[in-house]
């Protein structure tokens, strides 16, 4: 457990609560359904309103990267007149940074904590959506490096990073949908923890995060149109490799029809001359140019 105190908000942090920090909670006069959801995992952000305290769950989108992958980490926040607790099972750098910057300065904590506890979480959450911006930027420079591989001719080596990506994107956008109610909800709706001049406040994080979902499906649109490039030009790929080797197959046909008819008969014309295998070899070829010429004419090739 850490905290920063000051006159107005004291900003508590769990990070794994402890049976002890877990009792600490009580004594805070919490009621017993928040300690309840602050101690168990949720799937679903939401926002509920008990006796002298507001509960929220929230999900910050974290990337792995040695499995190269985004998942949702929670994070349960539980805010009373003078008291901000937040809550999380991970490590969260994004909140740990900022929570390390109020902590060693003395201005942001003037800043971001000289109000209510409301303020500091708006300051809070506003952090947290805007890191999104960086790996939302991240999933662009891998758009770019997939693209210019794409027309390089790589576009083998490149399906299995196509199907990173999309996975990536997808992750995010699971993470970030469920909780645009959380947000609408604080800016809606009258909670007695929340001032009401805060609604403009997370008003514009609705629109922070809508941005971010726009970004999210934007980079969803090009992904998508990617692989179907990717894909079609496999397939010419694929197309051109099967129509050679058809070709030659049927180059070589009347060739091997040929010798399997001289190798059945008793008797082979020009056995006798001695140019006799010569001969038949040249007529093999003729025959070949033969069928060539017949597909050109054809335009097969």
């Amino acid at each position: 457990m850490r905290q920063i105190k000051t006159k107005k908000v004291t900003w508590i942090d769990f990070t794994e609560p402890s049976a002890d920090e877990i009792l600490f909670l009580k004594k805070l006069k919490l009621h017993p359904l928040a300690i309840e959801e602050f101690t168990m995992p949720s799937a679903r952000p939401k926002a509920s309103l008990y006796d002298h305290c507001l509960y929220l769950t929230i999900h910050i989108p974290l990337f792995d990267k040695e499995n190269r992958r985004t998942f949702p980490s929670e994070l349960d926040i539980v805010i009373t007149d003078k008291y901000l607790i937040t809550g999380h099972d991970q490590d969260i750098f994004q909140l740990r940074d900022f929570f390390v910057k109020l902590q060693r300065s003395k201005r942001l904590q003037a800043k971001y904590m000289s109000q209510t506890p409301g303020y500091l979480l708006y300051y809070i959450i506003e952090s947290l959506l805007e890191s999104c911006f960086p790996k939302i930027d991240h999933i662009n420079e891998n758009l770019d490096r997939i693209e210019e591989e794409i027309f390089k001719g790589n576009e083998k080596e490149m399906v299995h990073e196509i199907s990173y990506v999309k996975r990536d994107i997808l992750n995010f956008r699971r993470t970030l949908k469920p909780q645009k109610s959380v947000l609408e909800s604080l800016a809606r709706d009258k909670y007695p923890m929340v001032d009401k001049k805060l609604q403009e406040y997370y008003q514009d994080l609705v629109g922070t995060n809508e941005r971010v979902w726009n970004a999210l499906e934007n980079a969803k649109e090009v992904i998508e149109s990617l692989e179907e490039t990717n894909n079609a030009l496999l397939s010419n790929k694929l197309n051109h490799t099967m129509k050679v080797l058809t070709v030659f197959s049927a180059i070589f046909l009347p060739m091997t029809v040929i010798s399997n008819i001289l190798a059945m008969s008793a008797t082979i014309p020009f056995g006798d001359n001695p140019h006799g295998f010569w001969i038949w070899i040249g007529i093999m070829i003729a025959v070949s140019f033969l069928t060539i010429g017949l597909f050109r004419w054809k335009k097969w090739i």
